[in-house]
């Protein structure tokens, strides 16, 4: 493995977002969906015109483009300098990026934070958890709120699909899934130009409950939670989504 690739932390997700693989593995996901998501949820949130957003975790910042055209002032904040690098080539007067590490809370104050498609829960110590929710809290307005898009984790691991492969633009990628330790595992090995690659994304397994423990913790209210992107009821058993807004 060449050493650009290699983990240089213990922060798997900060080698494997970094890499060009993980958007190809990726590049397919629905963005039409992921578009009628944000547009209900701004709906919804009934955020005044031009106000503050954060996208929490925003990768190439492709959602965090679309929140501006809707015509909010937007940052997208990530990990990833790599995505961060691609996403400023977007930037204009109301939409900027930054590298940022989302344990860590903004001094500007936000309207509302988008923390989206399931970009929570990576950390190897959950106090972190914790850390990222007074975080996100403390950079909201006095009227502000925050939304974080997790998996449903029931519904998730009574489906899990333990092996596949998925063909990207000629790689293959073969994908194990498992449940270890409270988190849900995907090892992923593909080859490219002769050479073997191995990754694994790690997320904590997250109930409602898990959730709701730490926001008490935290001093947030949760105000709602519904179970898909059209803002449906959340089912414990059945919902695809666990998605709650807070303050």
């Amino acid at each position: 493995m060449p050493n650009s690739l290699k983990p240089k932390t213990h922060n798997w997700f900060a080698s494997w977002f970094d890499t060009p693989y993980y958007h190809i593995l990726y590049k397919e996901r629905n963005y039409r969906e992921a578009q009628v998501f944000m547009d209900n949820l701004t709906h919804y949130l009934n955020l005044p015109e031009k106000a503050k957003v954060l996208d929490l975790a925003c990768g190439k910042g492709r959602h965090s483009i679309y929140l501006n055209q809707l015509g909010y002032e937007v940052i997208g904040a990530d990990l990833s300098e790599n995505s961060i690098a691609k996403a400023k080539k977007n930037q204009n007067e109301t939409l900027h990026f930054e590298v940022h590490d989302m344990r860590e809370r903004f001094e500007d104050k936000f309207d509302a934070i988008f923390n989206l498609f399931t970009s929570f829960g990576y950390f190897e110590n959950d106090e972190d958890n914790l850390t990222t929710l007074k975080a996100m809290k403390d950079s909201l307005t006095e009227h502000g709120f925050a939304v974080i898009d997790f998996m449903n984790v029931n519904q998730v691991i009574s489906n899990l699909v333990p092996e596949e492969v998925k063909t990207v633009d000629g790689i293959d990628f073969h994908i194990k899934r498992y449940v270890s330790d409270g988190h849900i595992y995907k090892e992923i090995d593909f080859e490219d130009q002769g050479e073997k690659f191995h990754f694994t994304e790690k997320v904590k397994a997250l109930t409602l409950k898990d959730f709701e423990e730490m926001m008490e913790e935290a001093g947030i209210y949760l105000l709602d939670i519904f179970g898909d992107y059209k803002l449906k009821k959340f089912h414990k058993t059945e919902s695809e989504r666990l998605i709650m807004i807070f303050k």
